[in-house]
């Protein structure tokens, strides 16, 4: 059997190592456009940075150690211009000597990935306008960076790539802008969540020009100029392109192969195409999202690796499935770390799944024991079926433990209840008795059950300011005193038993605290007293974040937040 392989990283290189411990008689061809045949993408930006000081770090093979290791012929700087699946032959150009030559196969894999998304832009031929996929792309930026000594930079885009470049740019000591059209960074957050990774960009220096449109460049002596639409051009010494990746299928649409959303390969489970023989793996197929069950786009190196995995089993013979994905990722800024799993609220409210999700602070291990921080916490399950949908962590630790584990909850397709049963490990330095996940299932376990309701920071403005409800903030005089919700009354909750008798029965209470513990105590005692009670979710920590970083006005709600 003859196996062409159009494609490394990831994908691609997986695969060929898998095929040849599944069988040690292929012939495997991989033909791989660039010089590379098996890099640490996800650590590009960090040589730019630095932090990965050579350039050796970022090969994890070479053509020399696959083929001492696997016997695999790679063949690096060649390039597949076409296919002919009726006659089961490739056309390869290499690009180096010139030469076109026909290469035949038994099984085709194509791992051709994601090229960074460009759009038709004027001024995109700037020497000092960059993109980054490749080990070649980096090399040049870190030559640029090494050389030039750029003191500004406009980075277009805030997903993955652009934040990771954007740190380790700032860490130099460049002043870096991102400009981007949506208002929010990193889309797998939810904007509120989201808020705490503007905060922390802003903290370090990298200032943030959210919903504004990038319409061209044009150089300006040893600067770059990026237009925007509705504003005054930016100046920098240059400018990094990383607006997001599109599917490279290219030479899949030309064979005839089905195509799905935006181009993408249509794939089955199996990784087969629509094409007899030709199977097709990362960042170019379409995917099953594992939440949803609708058809998805996810470019990252674990599906990757999984599919082409796969993908080598039935070529051999197998029958191995890809069941989805989830879109699992944790990403490092500067001090923080922020990651996601599953989907988002605007997720689910596109796919028309009803939900709920609840909100908290927890310590990152025990608060007892020296060094614990808070994270924020955010899940969301599905309301009829109580079936988790999806969660996000930002904080400084333990946020990559929790979200894994959630991740694995969501795959086992555990109920959000099913969360205070897991049995996770504790010791001070780690964890808590009740870890978080424990205690998020604890809080959704409460709102089922009708122990305690909530309402959310976006619900603040409704609340009712004409006397008819009764608006409680039960932290300390002085937590009050330092910033507070507007018409908020103050008895704290270690006094709140000694007032109940100045508290009106007939009218709803809403509670507030520092993060949205108290309040709930507040509301279990009230509700035992035969109040009719609702706690914000995530409390005053979490509203005023994502109020201050939307730049809403302390004045904008009828009961907004008051500085004193």
């Amino acid at each position: 059997m003859k196996v062409v392989i159009v494609g490394g990283v990831a994908g691609g290189a997986s695969a060929a190592a898998r095929i040849r411990r599944l069988d040690e008689h292929a012939q495997i061809v991989m033909i791989e456009r660039s010089g590379y045949i098996s890099y640490a993408n996800c650590g590009l930006p960090y040589y730019v940075g630095g932090v990965i000081k050579e350039q050796e770090e970022l090969t994890l093979q070479t053509p020399e150690s696959f083929w001492d290791r696997f016997r695999i012929d790679v063949r690096v700087r060649q390039e597949v211009t076409a296919i002919n699946p009726a006659e089961k032959t490739v056309t390869v150009h290499a690009l180096d000597s010139g030469k076109v030559y026909t290469e035949t196969y038994d099984k085709l894999l194509l791992a051709p990935g994601a090229k960074p998304t460009v759009p038709a832009l004027s001024g995109m031929d700037s020497e000092r306008v960059f993109t980054l996929r490749t080990v070649e792309d980096t090399l040049r930026i870190r030559r640029f960076v090494e050389d030039q000594k750029p003191k500004t930079a406009v980075l277009a885009g805030g997903g993955f790539i652009g934040l990771e470049m954007a740190e380790n740019l700032a860490e130099m000591g460049v002043s870096v802008t991102i400009v981007q059209r949506p208002k929010q960074l990193l889309a797998p957050l939810d904007a509120d969540m989201a808020s705490f990774v503007h905060a922390e960009m802003r903290r370090h220096g990298v200032a943030l020009r959210l919903g504004e449109t990038v319409t061209g460049f044009r150089q300006d002596g040893d600067s770059v100029l990026t237009l925007l639409e509705d504003s005054e051009p930016l100046r920098s010494d240059m400018v990094l392109l990383a607006i997001g990746v599109t599917p490279d299928t290219h030479l899949a649409k030309e064979a005839g192969l089905e195509l799905g959303i935006r181009g993408s390969i249509v794939v089955n489970e199996r990784m087969e195409t629509s094409v007899p023989d030709i199977y097709a793996v990362g960042d170019a197929v379409e995917v099953t999202h594992f939440v949803t069950g609708q058809k998805a786009l996810i470019s990252l190196a674990g599906p990757a690796n999984k599919q082409g995995r796969i993908a080598a089993d039935n070529i051999c013979g197998g029958n191995s499935r890809f069941h989805g994905s989830q879109g699992s990722s944790v990403l490092k800024l500067f001090s923080l770390t922020a990651a996601s799993t599953g989907i988002n609220e605007k997720a689910a409210q596109a796919a028309g799944i009803a939900y709920d999700r609840v909100v908290l602070f927890p310590a990152s291990h025990a608060a007892y024991y020296p060094g614990a921080q808070s994270m924020a916490m955010k899940v969301l399950y599905e309301k009829e079926s109580l079936r988790l949908l999806g969660a996000q962590i930002v904080g400084v630790e333990g946020v990559d433990k929790r979200i894994d584990v959630l991740a694995t909850a969501i795959r086992a397709k555990m109920t959000a209840l099913e969360l205070t049963e897991l049995d996770l490990s504790y010791a001070p330095p780690y964890s808590s008795a009740k870890d978080p996940v424990n205690m998020a299932g604890f809080m959704i376990e409460d709102l089922e059950s009708g122990k305690v309701r909530q309402f959310h920071w976006n619900e603040v403005e409704d609340l009712p300011c004409d006397g008819s409800a009764t608006l409680l903030d039960v932290r300390t005089e002085g937590e009050y005193r330092r910033g507070h919700l507007n018409g908020f009354r103050n008895i704290p909750l270690d006094d709140l038993r000694e007032h109940l008798d100045e508290l009106d029965r007939g009218k709803p209470v809403y509670v507030n605290c520092q993060t949205g513990l108290r309040s709930y105590l507040a509301c279990r005692l009230l509700t035992q007293y035969g109040f009719t009670c609702s706690h914000l979710s995530g409390g005053y920590s979490f509203y005023q974040v994502v109020t201050q970083e939307r730049q809403t006005a302390r004045s904008a709600y009828p009961c907004g937040m008051e500085k004193l």
